[in-house]
C-alpha cells in the first residue's frame, strides 16, 4: 500500500470510506482541515470519514542518493572531510589549552617567587629589628631588644604585682577626694578662657599631676607645655618629626612621634630617645607603677620600656594596626585598640594575649574607670560612645552625642566621663546611689582630644586648629 499523496508507504496509513483511497494520516489530515475534499476525488471528505488499517511496520527504503556506488563514494567524502575540519579545529583548541596552562604556571611561579622573597626580606627585617639600639640618657650602645612576647624581667614583674595588690585592696573603699568637682560644678561648664592656635595639626594633650600643665605637639616636630594658668607656653621641646600622642611621666613630658621615636623630656631638656617603631607612635600609656612605659604603633606591635634603663623589656606583635591603647588601672592588663575593629587584651607580666572583643568599627580611643570593671570605647567616625564591662566583657551602657566622637576621658573618681569631637564636647555622669547616668552638660566646642584638669573642676580641650579651650564652671 501507498499513500495517494506522497506515493510512499505510510507508516500509519487510514483508508477513505468514500473513495476508498489509502492516504497517510498526518498527511490527509493536514488536507482535510485545510479543504474539506478528498484530493483524489474531489468529494466532501472529513475526519470521521477516515478508517485506520492495521499493517506490518515497514522499514524506510534507503534514499535514492545512496542507490550507487558513486553516491556512496561522494557520502563518504562528505563525511571525511567534516571529520577533518573537526580534528584540525579540535588541535587549534587543544593548542590554545596548552598556551593558555603555560601561561597561568608561569604566573604561578613567578607568584610563589615573590612570596618566597617577601617572606624572606620580612625574616631578615625582624632580624634587623630585633638588634635596634637604643639611643638616649642611660641607654647603653649595642643592647638588642627582646623580641616576641617575652616576659617582664623578675624584679619589675614584682613591682607590677605589688602595685596590683596595693590598689585593689584600696580601690573599693577609696572616698571621692576633697574638693572634687559635683554634678552641678560640670553642669556649670563654659569656655572661659581660650588660646591662640599654637600647634596646628595636633591630635593628643595631657595635663600633669597637678592639673595646670598641658602637653601637646604639631605636625612641625615641635611639641610645648603650656601653663593653663599663666595662658603662655612654659617650655617649647623638639621632637624631630610630627607629635602624634603625649603622656606624662611625673614632672618628665613624653612624646610619640610619626617617625617612630618617642622622646621624654625633662624642664623643657631631652633626656632619653626611645626609638623602635617602624612607623608612627600611635599611643604610649604609663604603668600605674610609674616604672614601665608602653608605647604602641601603626607597625602592629607595643613595647614595653624600663623607665629605670630606658632599655626595652619585652615586644609583643598583634593582628591589626594599634590605634590607642592603655593599662588597666591596677597593672596586671594591657588593652589594645585595633584598626580591625578588634579590643585585645594583654598579659602585662608575659605578654599572652587573654580575650578579644569586638567593638563594631576602628578604635578611636580607651580609657579606663578607676573602679576597675569598666572602660569606655569611641570607634572611629561613631556618634555614640560605649562603656564596657570586662568581666562581662561587653558594652553595658551606651552614649550618643550627635557628633563623631574623637576622645573619651573618665575622671580620678570615676563619676565623669568626658568626650570630645568634631560638633561637641559633653560630660556623662555615673550616679552611684541611683546606679543611672544623666548628660550634665554638652558644649558646642569641637575638639581633637581633651583631658581632666585639677580635681575635675576644669575640661581642657584641645582645638582642631591647634589650640586650647578651657571648660570651667568660673
Amino acid at each position: 500500500m501507498l499513500c495517494a499523496i506522497s506515493g510512499e508507504a505510510p507508516q500509519s496509513p487510514v483508508a477513505s470510506r468514500k473513495s476508498g483511497n489509502v492516504f497517510e494520516k498526518r498527511l490527509i489530515e493536514a488536507h482535510i482541515a485545510e479543504h474539506h475534499t478528498d484530493p483524489v476525488t474531489g468529494e466532501d471528505l472529513t475526519v470521521e470519514d477516515l478508517i485506520e488499517l492495521k499493517s506490518p511496520r515497514i522499514v524506510t527504503p534507503r534514499p535514492p542518493n545512496l542507490t550507487s556506488i558513486p553516491s556512496l563514494l561522494s557520502a563518504f567524502q562528505n563525511e571525511w572531510d567534516a571529520i577533518v575540519l573537526e580534528t584540525f579545529t579540535l588541535k587549534q583548541q587543544l593548542a590554545q589549552t596548552r598556551q593558555e596552562l603555560s601561561t597561568a604556571l608561569y604566573q604561578n611561579d613567578a607568584a610563589t617567587r615573590v612570596i618566597a622573597r617577601l617572606t624572606r626580606e620580612r625574616d631578615e627585617a625582624r632580624e634587623a629589628l630585633s638588634n635596634v639600639t637604643i639611643s638616649g640618657g642611660g641607654a647603653a650602645n649595642g643592647d638588642a631588644m627582646q623580641v616576641d612576647n617575652q616576659a617582664l624581667p623578675e624584679e619589675l614583674v614584682a613591682k607590677v604585682d605589688e602595685t596590683q595588690q596595693e590598689l585593689f585592696k584600696t580601690r573599693r573603699k577609696r572616698p571621692i577626694p576633697d574638693g572634687w568637682a559635683t554634678g552641678d560644678d560640670v553642669s556649670a561648664f563654659d569656655v572661659t578662657s581660650a588660646s591662640e592656635p599654637l600647634y596646628p595639626g595636633s591630635a593628643a594633650v595631657s595635663i600633669d599631676a597637678s592639673g595646670d600643665l598641658a602637653l601637646f605637639g604639631g605636625a612641625d616636630g615641635v611639641a610645648g607645655v603650656y601653663s593653663l594658668s599663666q595662658q603662655k607656653l612654659v617650655h617649647a621641646l623638639k621632637a624631630g618629626s610630627a607629635v602624634t600622642t603625649t603622656t606624662w611621666w611625673g614632672v618628665k613630658a613624653v612624646v610619640g612621634t610619626s617617625a617612630g621615636t618617642v622622646k621624654i623630656f625633662e624642664d623643657g631638656n631631652e633626656i632619653a630617645q626611645l626609638g623602635s617603631h617602624a612607623g608612627a607612635v600611635s599611643s604610649v600609656s604609663l604603668h600605674p607603677s610609674g616604672a614601665i612605659l608602653a608605647t604602641a604603633g601603626v607597625d602592629k606591635r607595643f613595647i614595653f620600656h624600663d623607665l629605670s634603663t630606658f632599655k626595652p623589656v619585652s615586644e609583643v606583635y598583634t593582628e591589626a594596626e594599634i590605634t590607642c591603647s592603655d593599662f588597666h588601672v591596677d597593672g596586671l592588663l594591657f588593652f589594645t585598640g585595633g584598626a580591625d575593629g578588634n579590643i585585645r587584651i594583654f598579659d602585662v607580666k608575659n605578654g599572652t594575649p587573654m580575650a578579644v572583643m569586638e567593638a563594631g568599627g576602628p578604635v578611636r580611643a580607651l580609657s579606663f574607670s578607676e573602679n576597675g570593671t569598666w572602660f569606655a570605647v569611641a570607634v572611629k567616625g561613631s556618634t555614640s560612645a560605649s562603656v564596657w564591662d570586662i568581666r562581662k566583657q561587653s558594652p553595658v551602657k551606651m552614649f550618643d552625642v550627635g557628633s563623631p566622637i574623637d576622645s573619651i576621658r573618665f575622671d580620678y573618681t570615676g563619676q565623669f566621663l568626658a568626650t570630645a569631637g568634631s560638633g561637641s564636647v559633653s560630660v556623662q555622669q555615673y550616679t552611684k546611689s541611683s546606679k543611672s547616668w544623666s548628660e550634665p552638660v554638652r558644649k558646642a566646642v569641637a575638639a581633637r582630644d581633651v583631658a581632666w584638669g585639677a580635681s575635675a573642676t576644669s575640661l581642657v580641650a584641645l582645638t582642631p586648629e591647634g589650640g586650647l579651650s578651657v571648660l570651667s564652671a568660673s
